[in-house]
């Protein structure tokens, strides 16, 4: 049900985007931090930020920070010289080094699509790509980092309420601002206070069970939920900005409260980006709602393309279950989910031993590996390279970045899948007719029709015989990596095939993989 839930939202918020007044669509950032021309696109209303530590996700969070004038809000309260501050005393030799700094902002607005620039030279200022007369857009900004209510700064300022000399102000919270909260707590309150006394503030909750008490009594993720309750319940339009989101949260509150965040962006135009270490947080966005940020061995950050579920649990750790095989594209996948057709049995394998995911191409592979070695996954892999690419350098690439504890193999027939589909399809038409559903026959009437028609076609051979298949399994009410499947399997129980080699190396990756698992 909470899939489901999910699903929708996400459907729902996608198509609201368009609509939304105001949009941080992109924020690049060079000299900061260590981080050189990195540019992070936001492509739904609710971004997650994910990497490892020090991959520059706050660092992207605060720029962001900089982006809009904040209505109401002090002169250097959003400003890059308050959130990114220098180490820089009037005597002592130890201070930051000072580099040329650009934050680069795009904007989608009311009066259309805007850009802004921050640059650092000797100091702050604002450029707008030469147009006369523009100014910052204004929008609401929240930025808050959840792992700060658990620390003893926030702690003495709520204890300093004890010292004032006067009646504290009292503010109750309003039914949107509780009822966003008691969908993720335990328990129902009967009231919200916050108690003010100039700029320091003291949350009080009184229960339906009779309980009262201070957020000094409360547990962190309570408190937590509560304060992002009462602080962005009711803001409308605004831009929200929530480091380390999941700190002190149970997993189940952290899937509550990316739905609660979703629910509250559709309904408000919020769009909401916020930084994790979770994988369940993560998973709460689509796959074009996660920006997952690296950094290399040497020092570059680089924003990675939005993950298939294969890579992003090896990057979370989750891999140590199953065998993964990265392949380039769903061909390539069709072929191996015949093979492992053949091997299950022969090797009594369970459905979820196995995880298949594809990329965009080989030349994404060294990267991967690096990435999988850097967090301890990359004994769980196996690289599966297109057969057209073998000669070329990849191979040697990917040990180059992983050593050579990863297995690497290669599609049948030194051509792309696409192709040893096709010719396996023309060469024995009496192999496979009969698991398309088609008389021998008519699959090679099909196949010979189907090669007239693009004879003359002037395309690469690999994008030519990948229109063919198309063509081929839109004919038959197939997809083109369930013919790849099916021929794959049956090519398989010949031992002349060219599957075969694939198939044996596949078979040894398994056993070995099984045998670490099960020896450590």
């Amino acid at each position: 049900m909470l899939d489901f839930r999910f699903r929708n939202l996400w459907e729902r918020l996608q198509g609201k985007k368009a609509r939304m007044p105001q949009f941080l669509s992109e924020v690049r950032l060079d000299g900061i931090r260590g981080i050189r021309d990195l540019r992070v696109a936001f492509d739904y209303p609710v971004s997650v930020i994910a990497g490892g530590n020090a991959s520059g996700k706050s660092t992207v969070l605060f720029a962001c920070a900089c982006a809009y004038k904040v209505p109401g809000a002090g002169v250097r309260d959003y400003a890059p010289s308050t959130l990114f501050p220098d180490y820089r005393p009037r005597s002592g030799e130890r201070k930051d080094e000072r580099h040329d700094v650009a934050l680069d902002f795009e904007y989608v607005t009311p009066k259309g699509r805007q850009s802004m620039r921050w640059r650092r030279g000797k100091e702050w200022r604002r450029s707008f790509m030469g147009r006369k007369g523009a100014r910052q857009p204004e929008r609401r900004v929240y930025l808050r980092a959840l792992g700060n209510l658990a620390k003893s700064s926030e702690d003495r300022g709520a204890l300093g309420m004890s010292s004032l000399s006067g009646q504290p102000e009292e503010t109750r919270l309003t039914a949107s601002q509780i009822e966003f909260a008691q969908r993720m707590l335990p328990f129902r309150y009967n009231e919200v206070v916050k108690l003010s006394g100039g700029e320091r503030n003291l949350l009080f909750a009184a229960q339906e069970s009779g309980a009262s008490y201070s957020e000094l009594h409360m547990a962190s993720g309570e408190r937590a939920i509560l304060r992002l309750s009462q602080e962005i319940a009711q803001l409308e339009g605004a831009l929200v900005l929530v480091d380390e989101i999941e700190s002190g949260l149970h997993p189940w509150v952290q899937q509550l409260l990316m739905l609660e965040l979703q629910q509250l962006a559709l309904r408000n135009d919020l769009q909401i980006i916020v930084t994790t270490h979770s994988p369940i947080v993560l998973d709460a966005v689509p796959p074009y709602g996660r920006i997952f940020l690296d950094r290399d061995r040497n020092g570059e950050v680089s924003a990675r393309e939005a993950y298939r579920d294969v890579i992003q649990n090896a990057l979370y750790g989750r891999s140590n279950d199953a065998l993964n095989l990265l392949c380039e594209d769903a061909a390539a996948e069709g072929v191996l989910r015949g093979a492992f057709d053949f091997i299950a049995p022969r090797r009594n394998l369970a459905r979820d031993s196995i995880r298949i995911g594809r990329d965009t191409g080989a030349d994404e592979f060294p990267q991967h590996a690096a990435a999988f070695r850097k967090f301890g996954q990359i004994d769980n892999f196996v690289f599966i390279i297109d057969g057209d690419r073998r000669g070329e350098d990849i191979e040697d690439r990917i040990y180059a970045s992983a050593g050579r504890e990863a297995p690497i193999f290669y599609t049948p027939g030194g051509v792309a899948p696409e192709m040893w589909i096709w010719q396996r399809l023309k060469a024995s038409p009496a192999t496979h007719a009969d698991g398309l559903g088609i008389s021998p026959e008519s699959l090679l009437d099909g196949l010979d029709k189907l090669d007239s028609i693009y004879d003359s076609a002037s395309d690469a051979p690999s994008r030519i015989v990948k229109a063919k298949l198309r063509n081929l399994a839109d004919d038959l009410g197939w997809s083109v990596p369930d013919i790849c499947r099916m021929a794959a399997r049956r090519e398989a129980d010949d031992k002349a095939s060219a599957i075969r080699p694939l198939i044996d190396g596949l078979e040894s990756a398994l056993l070995e993989w099984r045998e670490r698992r099960d020896r450590f």
